[in-house]
This record gives structure tokens, C-alpha cells and sequence, in this order.
């Protein structure tokens, strides 16, 4: 009986000791799990970066944090479907505008990303940086979004593939038509975005030179993206006069292409065109029964901000920003663009006639210092002190400026954003930078919804005027923007998905910040989780930067490290450009000959699974390394000619690699070689790089002392000699 007893004793403190232990326990609040649903008191046990566990009660001994959350709301982090944190992230990582409105996830890309640039590109866009400035040191968009994370970002970040950042990389910022191959180009660049996580194609048809783009070529680069199942998302080609054709023009991108479309910042711009919201709506709803994925996001305010340059014909955009400085410089160029900004057009969109008066345009960002005295000042006003007209005091402070000037035109009315926010379609989006009032940022006054659009839906839209409930404001915001996305468990409160978490309370929960004091945080959000890690407690900023860079469901998976993949990639970086060598080791008397010819290397031809380097010897010899890559490492052949141009009847005999030290390849003759060149048959060649200084190509046979190196210098390009046969 006693041994009875101890069993069941033992079994008892058995199970106490398999009771879950939790990294951090959230205590006492109601969830709102994102998914519309009716809200649960629950407790909310995370482990690592995973939602481990929801129950009525859960333990919370021995957790690292416990957070109280008696009479707050805990709802999946928010989701900013069109956030302009690309360069405030660069200098101030911890997102303090956004993450005190709960919001957990930015996701960019309204016509232009980070990537992809060509060297051009990268030129430009450092040259006319604004009042943030850094370094432009990635090339590709998955780069960009790595570089945000390993330098620490307090939110998740995510990124469609600009249109226009496609269209610029290939043909410029001139106003045609692509070629075949030139979107055939467009095309590919886009896939290679995809495959590194890219979401979808992003589009701004107002501006230059996303303007310039045809439907058609939209339709191709979307079908691209679709290959990844990508997504088309728009800032469509008018808000305004032409609101219903933009519609059915994105409607039929979606059709063709075969890919979900979502609206950016759906709106109904300029009081003429306010009726025709109840048309658009009932076309996307139509759209959708067709069985189209078609969604729309918003902020919630009467105004927008962009840049003066949305007054102009895009036209005057043709070639760039220089070019259109030197066409206001110019008097009869200025007079016919000063002529298109006050003339109706269904054209194109201009958004100072749309806002009804210059009294209705609010300058808020200004590059030169000079100028920003006028920070905050309508258009009309500052037109008044400066004796000159509306549209000629826009074009003198785009020139004055040498840049866009950010304005803000208010555009919308109540009424539709009430129309549009009933719709269970329509998630959010800020359209702003996330920042902080201080430093770099006080620089200029941004649009209020920069600090403030989250929380105003929860405070104005929920808690006073009751336009949608509470949980399903919260799906807005999580749930169906992760939806859409198709991000990889983010979105929900739900055992196993990932710890994005916002806790605050509804009965304080607000917008703060204004047009005339826009540098003012939101208040009522008391805790905020980023894959399990607080980077919010009590109402303060922990200066906590887990966030990571997310990918879209069509990614690649990360190809296992093989040996030789150093060396790969450093030669693949270096494609078209050529270096000169010398012979550095030769033990044939053959080798005496080459002592003195000049050497030169040209990595000539470089794809994704094959690199060719022509290895010429003095005017008339050459070999050709191809290296292609295997299921296990890497493979060397060799393509000869001799002097007199003929080819050499031996040819492709080289090996595999076997082993691999970093950036250093031995290759084994293979069964090929040994049959083909017995002499030959125990042949190890080796490629090596010493980054920015030194690629040497060797061979030793060491049954009969046989050794030849070459080697290069990577310091200094030489012009690259002419193809070999």
C-alpha cells in the first residue's frame, strides 16, 4: 500500500513539473484574436518567439515577464499596409510613431522600393536625399529589407517590388514604351525580387515615371510577380476625374494577370468627385462575387500629402528631376507647364485643382533650409507674401527647393471615409513614415497620420461614432492584411503563430497629432510584443529591435550551403569585369614560355548556374574556365584554342570539387579527364580569392611534382579583350 502511495505521489509531482513555463505570460486581458470573432477573456502564454499557448488561465511562475493586462484589449500586432518608413527606420530604428499605435508590421513599396537599383539609380537617389540622409549600400530589395534588420528594427518589414523602380532600372526616366526584350528584362527582374520574398508588384500611376507605364506593361510585370503568388497593389491612376476607369482599369490587371489587386488609399479626391464612391464600391463588390481578389486600404483622414509635383503634367517629369529644373528655368517651357496646372484635364491628375484653392494646400517639407520657415504655411499664403500667383510660387519652390516640396491637399470628405470603412475589404494604411519628435525629424511636419492613424479608427471611428465594432477593427488591422499578404503565421492570436502582440486599452485609446501640430503620439497603448520581445512597456518605448525582414509565400527556399558557394558568389560578383595576371609557379619547361606574356582573366558570362572566364595568354592563346554549379559543390571544365585560332580536340576535361576552405576550391580530374588525358588522371586544381586583392587559378599533379599557378590582381580593371571563339 505504501509503494502504491508513492507512485501516485511521484505521478503527482511528475505532472507539476511538466507544467508549462512560459518566457512571458500575459495575464487577464480580453483577446481579440483578429479573426472578427467575438472577444474571450484568456490569459496568452509565449514562448520564444511563438504564441505557445491561450487558456482562461495559464501559470505564470517562472516566466521571465508577466504582463498585467486586467481591463486592456490583447489583439494581434497591427499591419500598415502602406507604410513610408523606408529611410525614417535607416536613422531611428525603434519606429516610435507606429509601435506606440500598436502597429507591428510595415510593409512597403507604393511605386517605388529599395531595390532593385543599378549603379545610376543608387547615384541618384543619394544625390537628391532630403533632410535624412545615409549610405546606400544594397542593391537588391530582399538586401535592403536584411540591411534594416541586422541593423535593428524595432517592427517587422516587408516590401512590394515598385513598378516604377522596375521600369527606371531598365529604360530610365524617359517616357516610352519598353521594348520586347526590354520588358522582357523587366520581367525577369521582377521574379528575381519574388523569389527573395518580395510580395507582389507595387504601382503609383500619378507620378513620373510610373505614369508612363501602359496597362499592358502592368499586366506583364503582375503576371511575373503572379508566378510567386504575388500580389498587384495600386495607387491608381486617378482618384479624381477618371476614379471609376482607374478602377476598372486595376479591376482588369487583376483578371488578365490572374492575380489578387488591392487599392491603395481608396478615395474619392476633389468635391466633384465625392458621388462616385458609391459606384466604386459597387464595382469592387461585383468584381469580388466575379470571384477577383480585389481589397482596398485607407487612412483615416479629409487629407493626403504627397508633393507639389502632383500639380504638374507628368510630362515635365519626362528625363527626371533635372530635366524638369531646367524647363521651369526656361520661360517658354515654364509658361506651358504653368498653363497645364491651371487647366481641367481628364489627362492626368492634378491634385491643387482637385483641392478646390491654394488655401486648401498645406506645405509641410522642405530640403532647403531656407525655406523652411514656410513649414506649415498654406500655399495661398505664402503665394500672397511673395506677390506671385499659385501656380507660379509652386513652380519657384520646386526650383528654389530642387526638390518636390511635401505638401498636404485636403481632398476627401467624412462622409466616404465612413462608406469605405464599413467594408469588410478594407483594411489600413498610413501612407507615412514612422518617426519620433526629435532630431532629423523635426525637420519638417508631416501629415498627422504619420503618428496618428491607427489609433484614430480605434478612438473615433470605434469608440465615438461606432462606425465598425471593436473586433472587427482589429481584423482590419491584423487579420485580413496578413490574409492578403499571405504571411507566414503573423496576423492572429493563435497557439503557433508568431508573438506579435498589442495591448491597450479602448476606453483611452487616440489620436493626438494635427496638421498644425503633427509631432504628437497617439495615446492609450500600454504593451506592444514584436515576436515575443516587449518593445513597449507601460506606455514606454524598451528600445527593443526584434523585428525581422518577412517574406511572401512564393519565396524560395534558402538553397543549402554547398562547398564552393564562397568562391562562387565572389566570382560572380566581379561579371564583366577582366584583370591582369602573371604566372607565378610553373615546373615544365613549357611553362618558361609564359614567364613573360601578359595575362588577363575576363569573367565574362555569368548566369545562374554558370560562370565563363576567358584566361587569356599574350595576343593569340586563351583557355576558357566554366564552372557550373552540382547538386554537391561546383565543377570546373576547360575550353581551349591554340595559337594559330584552331580549336583543340581535348576539350571540357576538368573535375569536381571535393573540398572547400571558404574561399578556396580543390577540384578532382573525373572519370572523364582520366580516360580522355590518363596522364592527367590525378590532376587537383585549385581557384582561390583574397577579397579586393588577389583570384589565383593552380594546378599541382603531385605523383609527378607537377605545379602551375597563375595568379591576378583584383585591385585595379583592366579593359577586357575580345571574346574568345
Amino acid at each position: 500500500m505504501r509503494l502504491i502511495a508513492a507512485f501516485i505521489l511521484a505521478g503527482a509531482l511528475g505532472v507539476q513539473a511538466q507544467a508549462p513555463r512560459f518566457d512571458v505570460v500575459i495575464t487577464g486581458g480580453v483577446v481579440y484574436d483578429g479573426t472578427g470573432s467575438a472577444p474571450v477573456r484568456a490569459d496568452v502564454g509565449i514562448t520564444g518567439d511563438r504564441i505557445a499557448a491561450i487558456a482562461p488561465s495559464l501559470p505564470a511562475a517562472g516566466a521571465g515577464t508577466v504582463i498585467d493586462a486586467t481591463g486592456l484589449a490583447v489583439s494581434p500586432g497591427f499591419i500598415n499596409m502602406l507604410s513610408w518608413a523606408v529611410d525614417s527606420l535607416i536613422v531611428d530604428g525603434r519606429s516610435q510613431s507606429d509601435i506606440r499605435q500598436g502597429v507591428t508590421t510595415e510593409i512597403f513599396g507604393e511605386g517605388l522600393s529599395m531595390g532593385p537599383l543599378n549603379d545610376d539609380m543608387r547615384a541618384r537617389w543619394q544625390r537628391e536625399q532630403g533632410a535624412i540622409k545615409y549610405d546606400i549600400t544594397w542593391t537588391t530589395l530582399a538586401e535592403y529589407l536584411q540591411f534594416l534588420e541586422k541593423k535593428g528594427v524595432s517592427p517587422n518589414v516587408a516590401s512590394f517590388i515598385g513598378a516604377a523602380t522596375i521600369r527606371e532600372h531598365v529604360i530610365g526616366l524617359e517616357d516610352r514604351t519598353p521594348t520586347e526584350w526590354e520588358l522582357e528584362l523587366m520581367q525577369e527582374l521582377v521574379r528575381e525580387q519574388m523569389r527573395d520574398g518580395a510580395l507582389g508588384i507595387g504601382s503609383s500611376l500619378i507620378y513620373a515615371p510610373g505614369f508612363y507605364a501602359s496597362t499592358e506593361e502592368l499586366i506583364a510585370l503582375a503576371k511575373a510577380a503572379g508566378e510567386f503568388q504575388g500580389k498587384y497593389i495600386s495607387h491608381m491612376r486617378s482618384e479624381g476625374n477618371r476614379l471609376e476607369e482607374a478602377v476598372a482599369e486595376l479591376i482588369r490587371i487583376s483578371r488578365e494577370a490572374g492575380v489578387p489587386a488591392e487599392i491603395y488609399h481608396l478615395k474619392a479626391a476633389g468635391t466633384s468627385n465625392w458621388p462616385k464612391m458609391d459606384r466604386v464600391l459597387e464595382m469592387v463588390e461585383a468584381a469580388r462575387a466575379e470571384g477577383l481578389k480585389i481589397t482596398a486600404d485607407m487612412y483615416m483622414y479629409t487629407a493626403g500629402a504627397t508633393g507639389l509635383d502632383a500639380a504638374l503634367p507628368p510630362s515635365a517629369l519626362d528625363g527626371g528631376w533635372d530635366a524638369l529644373f531646367e524647363r521651369i528655368r526656361n520661360p517658354a517651357e515654364r509658361e506651358k507647364i504653368r498653363q497645364a496646372i491651371i487647366t481641367p484635364t481628364d489627362e492626368w491628375e492634378n491634385l491643387y485643382l482637385a483641392a478646390g484653392s491654394p488655401e486648401q494646400l498645406l506645405l509641410v517639407e522642405f530640403r532647403n533650409e531656407t525655406l523652411r520657415h514656410l513649414t506649415g504655411r498654406t500655399l495661398a499664403s505664402v503665394a500672397a507674401e511673395r506677390g506671385t500667383s499659385p501656380e507660379d510660387t509652386i513652380l519657384d519652390l520646386i526650383l528654389e527647393d530642387q526638390s518636390r516640396v511635401g505638401t498636404v491637399y485636403f481632398l476627401m470628405s467624412e462622409e466616404n471615409i465612413a462608406k469605405q470603412l464599413r467594408k469588410p475589404w478594407v483594411s489600413l494604411g498610413s501612407d507615412g513614415g514612422s518617426m519620433a519628435p526629435e532630431g532629423v525629424f523635426l525637420a519638417g511636419n508631416p501629415h498627422p497620420r504619420a503618428y496618428g492613424n491607427f489609433a484614430r479608427l480605434l478612438g473615433k471611428y470605434v469608440r465615438e461614432e461606432q462606425v465598425i465594432t471593436l473586433e472587427e477593427a482589429v481584423r482590419r488591422m491584423s487579420g485580413l492584411p496578413a490574409g492578403n499578404l499571405g504571411l507566414d503565421r503573423r496576423g492572429l492570436l493563435k497557439e503557433g503563430y508568431f508573438a506579435d502582440i498589442a495591448i491597450f486599452d479602448p476606453a483611452t485609446v487616440a489620436d493626438r497629432a494635427t496638421f498644425e501640430e503633427p509631432h504628437q503620439y497617439a495615446v492609450g497603448m500600454t504593451h506592444v510584443l514584436v515576436n515575443g520581445v516587449p518593445v513597449m512597456r507601460d506606455g514606454e518605448h524598451t528600445g527593443a529591435t526584434p523585428g525581422r525582414a518577412l517574406k511572401g509565400p512564393g519565396a524560395a527556399a534558402p538553397a543549402q550551403a554547398r562547398p564552393g558557394d564562397a568562391l562562387w558568389n565572389a566570382l560572380a560578383s566581379m561579371c564583366g569585369k577582366a584583370f591582369e595576371g602573371r604566372m607565378v609557379e610553373g615546373t615544365e619547361p613549357g611553362d618558361k614560355d609564359m614567364e613573360g606574356q601578359r595575362m588577363v582573366m575576363h569573367v565574362r558570362s555569368c548566369t545562374a548556374d554558370e560562370l565563363r572566364i576567358p584566361f587569356f595568354v599574350g595576343e593569340n592563346r586563351s583557355r576558357t574556365w566554366v564552372i557550373t554549379r552540382t547538386p554537391t559543390g561546383l565543377r570546373l571544365k576547360h575550353d581551349h584554342r591554340h595559337e594559330d585560332g584552331t580549336e583543340d580536340a581535348v576539350t571540357q576535361y576538368g573535375g569536381d570539387s571535393r573540398t572547400a576552405d571558404g574561399l578556396s576550391v580543390d577540384f578532382y580530374a573525373d572519370d572523364y579527364t582520366a580516360k580522355l588525358l590518363p596522364v592527367s588522371a590525378s590532376n587537383i586544381w585549385t581557384m582561390a580569392v583574397v577579397t579586393g586583392k588577389t583570384f589565383s587559378y593552380g594546378l599541382r599533379r603531385e605523383a609527378m611534382h607537377r605545379r602551375f599557378r597563375v595568379e591576378f590582381d583584383l585591385s585595379k580593371e583592366v579593359p577586357a579583350p575580345p571574346a574568345p571563339w
